[in-house]
């Protein structure tokens, strides 16, 4: 295997995804129904283009051959997918299919779906791309990218990975992975031998062996993994299956897993991987991906990029904080958050912070709003407003974004970071922070501090109300 990632070709239908996200608290008075509120909206790639994006984050040059048009959702995608991929396009019949899904906090209560667009024919240039490839990833989402280029991909000489959806057709023969889940593995299987009754539920282990073993013949593939969410996958090449679990529990949104998992393993077989060494990487890969807040990591808050930066402090900043932690995240990096009301900001908060800084590469403050320090500190505090606040945290060279949170403790706002470390004051050294299982429940760390003894806010304040006035604006 070289040292270079080998340049990958994505063919497959891109969508574009919206999430609308907030906290739902009870329940509508004239419905029983969820009310969310303090939404945020933003948007990110989803199908082909989530599949491309992920494989680009590997580090690998990345191509992505799907259908776009004239609609505006077309247009926000390309904007979307600058810079991340080389998008070569066949035409859109129609427009460009979206998906919106009403969130709170990771738990989906409504998805919206619009567009029914599909892609009319192939072009020259895509089929150019295909046969040149270095290895080829298939998201096929049943909207005919792959249907247009199904020639190509049935002689292309470069190792292709197959991703299927049950409104597709079945891949191409000869394919070197085929990576169903396993309701689509089911509901292939059951068409395969005639039974066109759709699949439903999920299926344990002894049927997913079988599904992927007949798939195997049925499909003429080198192999078949049957992704089976939290369990891991079950890898056959047509006798005895390989289940390879996942190595650790992961707790989070799994929207975009299964692009996670095909999208890792298409570029290591494209790197010369075995197939169980690609397959076992890849659920290792869509384990962390689940961890470290899913799709979500890729979204662009709608909007925000100047306003996220000229609004009220204790207005919404959770938008920029968000983004520069997925930026960090998809780039390799280590996200690192810390936490506080930093009022009269002084020494030790200084100290504790750059000490933050220098374990990561990024750090992002959840920063107390106005009305969480009043409750936490009493009627008379803060001295200092959170619009304040935030703009001399943010002057602070060690400080990359901050976030404000209204609640009492920062758990909702951690819950989108992700940090992978949770820094904090060595002065809860004897105490288990409440916000602890959460950090971990991701794989992130706590990690405690040193902190300057003698440099207290409340000491600053008593000292500053006993001190003579010498005048006003000193």
């Amino acid at each position: 295997m070289s040292d270079t990632p080998t340049p990958l070709v994505v063919v497959g239908d891109a969508l574009l995804d919206h999430d609308l996200c907030g906290r739902a608290e009870r329940l509508a008075p004239d419905a029983p129904v969820p009310v969310v509120h303090g939404t945020r909206r933003s948007s990110r790639p989803g199908g082909a283009a989530l599949a491309a994006c992920l494989a680009a984050a590997d580090g690998r040059p990345v191509t992505l051959v799907t259908a776009l048009g004239a609609d505006p959702a077309s247009d926000t995608l390309r904007e979307l997918l600058e810079g991340r991929v080389r998008l070569v396009e066949v035409p859109l019949e129609g427009t460009l299919a979206s998906k919106t899904r009403v969130l709170a906090g990771d738990r989906p209560l409504l998805r919206l779906d619009d567009g029914e667009g599909r892609a009319r024919e192939a072009t020259g240039q895509a089929v150019a791309a295909v046969a040149e490839a270095g290895g080829v990833l298939v998201a096929d989402y049943g909207r005919g990218t792959a249907d247009v280029l199904r020639d190509a991909l049935a002689h292309t000489a470069a190792p292709v990975v197959w991703d299927p959806h049950v409104r597709g057709r079945p891949p191409v023969p000869g394919v070197r992975l085929a990576t169903p889940s396993a309701q689509e593995a089911r509901a292939f299987a059951r068409r395969a031998a005639g039974d066109e009754e759709a699949a439903g539920g999920t299926a344990g282990l002894r049927t997913a062996a079988g599904d992927a073993r007949a798939l195997v013949r049925a499909w003429r593939a080198r192999a078949v993994a049957v992704t089976l969410g939290e369990r891991g996958a079950l890898l056959s090449h047509g006798e005895t299956p390989l289940l390879v679990p996942t190595p650790a529990a992961a707790t989070g949104d799994p929207c975009g897993a299964g692009d996670r998992f095909a999208a890792a393993a298409a570029g290591l077989l494209a790197d010369g991987a075995l197939t169980e060494a690609a397959v076992q990487a890849a659920v290792h890969a869509a384990t962390r991906y689940v961890a470290e807040g899913g799709a979500r990591a890729l979204a662009t808050p709608d909007g925000t990029e100047t306003a996220a930066r000229q609004a009220p402090a204790d207005g919404d900043t959770t938008a920029d904080a968000v983004r520069t932690a997925a930026r960090v995240r998809a780039a390799g990096g280590t996200v690192v958050a810390a936490g506080g009301c930093f009022d009269l900001l002084h020494a030790g908060h200084v100290a504790l912070l750059q000490a933050a800084r220098r374990a990561g590469d990024c750090l992002i403050v959840c920063l107390n709003s106005d009305d969480s320090v009043r409750r936490r500190k009493g009627d008379g505090r803060p001295l200092v407003p959170a619009a304040d606040r935030v703009r001399v945290l943010r002057a602070l060279e060690c400080v990359d974004a901050v976030a404000v949170f209204d609640e009492d403790t920062p758990e909702r706002v951690l819950g989108e970071l992700r940090p992978h470390i949770w820094a904090k004051g060595g002065d809860y050294a004897r105490t288990r922070l409440p916000e602890q299982p959460l950090v971990e429940s991701w794989g992130g760390q706590v990690l405690l501090l040193p902190y300057l003894d003698g440099r207290s806010t409340t000491v600053l304040a008593r000292r500053a109300a006993l001190a003579p006035t010498a005048g006003e604006g000193t």
